[in-house]
């Protein structure tokens, strides 16, 4: 048995539609939930007869039931798990999509998972499982690499942290939901639609920029895959991406002697090459220590602008503020037009703002930062780390 109790992110800023949707819900349970024999046939219903044609009717549906089905529940488990999962997952979703937009996105996944249902089903159906399961789609999408508390009891009772993108996709919905279908009265198609709507919503606005990417979601790690599968695939034709010409023996020859990326010492060479294998399969805290064990060895090294920025976020990430802002600035100086350079300025100024106690360099970095950054919520909180400062 796995449970999710926590994840290891928390929302800037508080999840008001989040808390809303669960008020709401626990209020309809209350007004509808009324367990109780029909008093013509004797068979158990679990509504009160005014909301019976609230719940979605798949042979006959009217246009409102896409919507109040979701606010319905058949028991104090039914919605306790629901509400849960929807708190666990729901906070951070709401903080990166915003209160108006969450609230359109629950709705919309609460839709499609009745359409999903609908298709494959004849039996009425509520809960807001699906819906809930569309914010969990979206969680995975925005936040694959968090890590997620779990609590497992088979013959030992004890915790373990899971990256997301793999309790949430293979757990919670290759496990429990396509695989594992024996509980009766559980809408299973209805999750897997909810799931597919939020995976793929959550795609298409992190591609299309209406929801601003980071270096950490879903998106970002398909575009580093890409420019991976891209450059294994000039190299393995003889391409040197350094001279743009070559033999692979060339390349060989040219990377030893001549690059600025690989010195001639081989104990530098094995580690760059050791760093470069663990990114390449996603083993960034390796990555990180072995990027540590190069600069002790020669502290000018300077790997290329990926594999660096990703270290540097896994140092961050790791709580190793001081590593992480050598990190940082080395990238600073030697990748200036970086695209995204500002969200760099703004990740330095708050680790020396809030862990490292230096408040010039805060200074100095956050300024740079709120010239470039044109995403509302970073400069909300650029702004608002700075004005500490200035209040200090």
């Amino acid at each position: 048995m796995l449970l999710p109790i926590r994840t290891n992110v928390r929302p800037y800023r508080t999840p008001y539609a989040n808390y809303a949707i669960i008020a709401v819900n626990v209020v309809a349970f209350f007004l509808t939930y009324w367990p109780h024999p029909n008093p013509i046939t004797g068979t158990a219903e679990i509504l009160r007869s005014g909301a019976n044609h609230l719940m979605f009717t798949p042979v006959r549906p009217q246009l409102w039931q896409f919507i109040t089905y979701a606010f319905l529940h058949g028991g104090l488990l039914h919605i306790a798990g629901n509400m849960f999962f929807l708190y666990l997952f729901g906070n951070n979703v709401n903080d990166k999509l915003g209160n108006f937009n969450y609230i359109c996105f629950y709705l919309a996944g609460g839709v499609f998972s009745a359409v999903g249902h609908m298709l494959l089903n004849n039996a009425p159906v509520i809960g807001a499982s699906g819906a809930v399961a569309a914010v969990t789609g979206a969680y995975l999408v925005f936040f694959p690499k968090t890590l997620i508390t779990v609590v497992y009891w088979f013959y030992i009772i004890g915790t373990m942290d899971v990256p997301a993108l793999y309790f949430i996709a293979f757990k919670m919905i290759i496990l429990d939901n396509a695989i594992i279908r024996y509980t009766p009265n559980v809408a299973y198609d209805a999750h897997l639609a909810g799931y597919a709507f939020g995976i793929i919503a959550s795609m298409v606005l992190l591609a299309t920029g209406l929801t601003p990417s980071s270096h950490f979601d879903l998106w970002a790690m398909l575009k580093q895959w890409n420019r991976r599968r891209r450059y294994r695939d000039a190299i393995s034709t003889g391409y040197d991406p350094y001279t743009g010409m070559g033999s692979a023996k060339q390349v060989k020859s040219r990377e030893v002697k001549n690059s600025q990326f690989l010195p001639n010492n081989p104990q530098i060479v094995q580690i760059r090459s050791d760093i470069a294998n663990s990114i390449y399969q996603h083993k960034t805290h390796d990555a990180a220590e072995s990027y540590l064990r190069l600069t002790t060895l020669d502290e000018n090294q300077i790997l290329p602008r990926q594999q660096l920025l990703d270290i540097a976020n896994q140092l961050a990430s790791e709580g190793r503020h001081e590593q992480a802002a050598s990190a940082y600035e080395k990238f600073l100086a030697h990748y200036a037009n970086y695209e995204h350079i500002e969200q760099v300025e703004l990740m330095l100024g708050l680790i020396y703002a809030r862990y490292l106690d230096n408040p010039e360099s805060a200074l100095k970095h956050l300024s740079a930062a709120e010239n470039r950054l044109t995403n509302p919520d970073q400069l909300a909180l650029c702004r608002t780390e700075l004005a500490k400062l200035q209040n200090s």
